[in-house]
């Protein structure tokens, strides 16, 4: 467990964060998720030593983070940094070595990242000469080629097509899965909301929101229900305690004062026609941001 407590960070008279606290826990991703200028990349570089806190602590299961820990860290900037004259694979290789790798060991582990990536014909190339979402493919192997025990990710599916994202997934989850814990930001929501297990929102240098993805959008979110039937769902409007929200001819959106009431409207529908599903809504990551950031 990496966890944050009390960051505070100034840059000359500038306060950037303000008592920054939150937990990325093994074995779970963590999304961070703020606006440009927010603090997110300044927490990810406090998190790795690279800036010093005014004040406050970044611990690892209850002790302080030691250079140790810091240096098996999986680090990905938003700013890419491979040397562009290099073969990916060979940079692999150094970077793995730096970390202790022998060279064999090394060479096989980028090989299999850069294949898994999709990148396994590309390995030889020179960094420049991929397209810049191949690039982005490649810095995240590098991030991954020591077998880090954390993995602090600075938006790592910017540039990516959409098949690219789904493979990086797969990548990251596996990672994930044996028990590293990942933090990564992205302005992408809707790749945030499928991927993350638990939520960081951030503004102004402060933190809005923090907890599981599914408690936050409990906590910010009144229990609503959708109803898509193929009669009229005009009359769901007559019905004392509910309150629709939105309404299009055999599509409601609705609220209730209780659950059992839910269960009548529904009841109600199969009497009135088919109903072609029914459920809770959940509410969308892009709305509780612009609410909890606003």
């Amino acid at each position: 467990m990496i966890s944050l407590r009390g960051i505070n960070r100034s840059f000359g008279d500038h306060q950037v964060l303000h008592d920054v606290s939150f937990d990325v826990a093994p074995g779970r991703m963590t999304g961070f998720v703020g606006a440009n200028g927010s603090g997110k990349t300044t927490t990810m570089r406090i998190i790795l030593g690279v800036l010093a806190p005014g004040s406050g602590s970044v611990e690892v299961d209850g002790a302080p983070m030691g250079a140790g820990y810091r240096s098996r860290i999986g680090y990905m900037p938003e700013e890419r940094g491979l040397y562009p004259k290099m073969s990916i694979i060979d940079q692999l290789v150094y970077l793995g070595e730096l970390h202790g790798l022998s060279a064999a060991d090394a060479r096989r582990r980028g090989t299999d990242l850069l294949e898994r990536l999709g990148l396994g014909e590309r390995l030889r190339d020179t960094v420049e000469a991929l397209s810049l979402g191949n690039q982005q493919r490649a810095q995240i192997a590098a991030a991954l080629v020591h077998d880090p025990v954390a993995l602090i990710l600075d938006e790592p599916f910017s540039g990516l097509d959409p098949m690219a994202v789904e493979t990086t997934l797969e990548v990251l989850r596996d990672v994930a899965a044996s028990g590293a814990p990942v933090l990564f930001s992205s302005h992408q929501l809707d790749v945030v909301e499928r991927l993350c297990d638990d939520l960081v929102i951030i503004a102004d240098g402060r933190v809005r929101a923090s907890g599981s993805r599914e408690d936050i959008r409990t906590q910010h979110s009144t229990p609503e229900w959708t109803l898509v039937t193929s009669a009229d769902g005009g009359w769901v409007r007559d019905i004392p305690g509910v309150q629709v929200s939105e309404f299009d001819g055999g599509h409601v959106r609705f609220t209730a004062d209780s659950p059992e009431l839910a269960d009548q409207v529904l009841r109600q529908a199969v009497e009135r026609g088919s109903v072609r599903s029914f459920g809770p809504h959940h509410r969308p990551l892009t709305e509780i941001f612009a609410e909890v950031v606003r």
